[in-house]
């Protein structure tokens, strides 16, 4: 497989090995496996008896799940912790890029600590790692990404973030952003490169298109483009996508957020569509709003595509909803699909587990012996219950270290 975008910075020193005792492992089907021992060597979950020495944690007969991946989520325009605000009418990109710009200007927290306080959140809910858009914009310079670094930095021990340019407003409508674009992936202070519906919002797909690829290609970034559009416009555009990944190379380096369009195609066009993401190797994100609009996981993944969950906007002028709780986007996913089986509610888990991680380039948080040891432990019977009633998490592990108990980060 081809190399994925940049892994954020790994965390400084290892830990001394840990043995997580009384600890439950989701077991086939919707069970879980009687209590047993977890041990951590060097960040990695390893397959031998704890060495001497080892510290030892009690897991109070909980079940270990896998660390948690937000593919998708916005902490630059939050509001989290903050004081409530009272939104205004808008329906168009246009008129939510606007009041973002507001809002931003109304802030009396910066960014960094706005973000941190959203990203601190979420990894006391479990989440082991996230893709984090920052708007792009003469509004703002880089203040986003510069303030979405300063949390990374701040979380370094307890949470992998990769950073993404995001142009919200445009990348050939709002001059300008082009520029902040190449000077954010040449300067390497992001990851990857976003871009944002080429035909219906920014009206030059060639150029918008032509310069995100470009710069993927000098600069080594991924590349993650939100397309919203859900007619034919947005197959036109993934059609443009596939074309530039395959002529560069690219492959496993490119996500697609959102893309509206797939859930309304004939059976037949999809399966084509499909198939040739993934022969690319082109992933995709949802965010599971709705029945209509969410991506068929089931279907893409039966074509090799890979799909990942995220929580989008979190209390920002688009939405006073969201918690950047991976566990509860699950929830909605299975809400919204309308899962029912056992393996329906546990393959919307894992959209949110393994699913991230294949979209993030990351290893797997399996529990199996060499996987990160990134797992949560929470109270409950089986991983399709745990699913539907959103039990605390009691305890977060990243890389071997507890990194949050009890909603707190320790």
């Amino acid at each position: 497989m081809p190399s994925p975008p940049p892994s954020p910075t790994p965390s400084a020193s290892a830990p001394p090995p840990v043995v997580f005792r009384d600890v439950r492992l989701p077991g086939a089907g919707a069970g879980a496996g009687p209590p047993g021992e977890l041990v951590v060597v060097d960040g990695l979950i390893s397959g031998d008896p704890a060495p001497p020495g080892a510290v030892a944690v009690d897991g109070g007969g909980r079940i270990a799940l896998p660390g948690l991946v937000d593919a998708h989520i916005h902490p630059d325009k939050t509001t989290w912790g903050g004081p409530w605000v009272s939104r205004r009418p808008a329906g168009t990109i246009a008129e939510f890029a606007a009041q973002d710009v507001e809002l931003f200007r109304a802030q009396e927290r910066p960014v960094a600590e706005r973000a941190y306080a959203l990203m601190a959140h979420a990894v006391t809910r479990g989440t082991r790692a996230m893709r984090a858009h920052a708007d792009v914009a003469p509004a703002y310079g880089l203040a986003g990404v510069e303030g979405i670094a300063q949390a990374r930095e701040r979380l370094r021990h307890a949470l992998d973030v990769q950073i993404v340019a995001f142009p919200q407003h445009g990348v050939v409508r709002a001059p300008g952003t082009a520029g902040l674009l190449t000077e954010a992936a040449r300067s390497k202070a992001v990851d990857i490169v976003g871009g944002i519906d080429p035909i219906g919002f920014d009206g030059a797909p060639d150029e918008q298109l032509d310069l995100l690829f470009s710069l993927a290609d000098r600069y080594g970034t991924g590349i993650d483009l939100h397309l919203h559009d859900r007619d034919e416009r947005g197959v036109t555009v993934l059609r443009a996508v596939a074309e530039r990944t395959r002529a560069l190379g690219l492959n496993g380096r490119v996500t697609v957020s959102h893309v509206f369009c797939l859930p309304f195609l004939p059976e037949a066009r999809f399966a084509a569509v499909a198939s040739e993401l993934g022969e690319l190797d082109i992933a995709l994100t949802t965010v599971a709003p709705s029945r209509d609009l969410v991506l068929p996981v089931a279907r893409l993944r039966a074509h090799g595509v890979r799909v990942g969950l995220g929580s989008d906007g979190v209390r920002d002028s688009w939405s006073p909803f969201g918690n950047a709780d991976m566990l509860h986007r699950a929830h909605l996913l299975g809400w919204v699909t309308g899962g029912r089986l056992d393996e329906e509610l546990t393959a919307c888990l894992d959209t949110a587990t393994h699913g991230g991680s294949d979209v993030l380039g990351l290893p797997r948080a399996d529990l199996s012996p060499g996987a990160p040891a990134d797992f949560v432990l929470v109270d409950g019977e089986c991983p399709p219950q745990v699913l539907v009633d959103l039990p605390p998490r009691e305890t977060v592990v990243h890389g071997g270290r507890v990194v949050a108990r009890n909603g707190r980060l320790t």
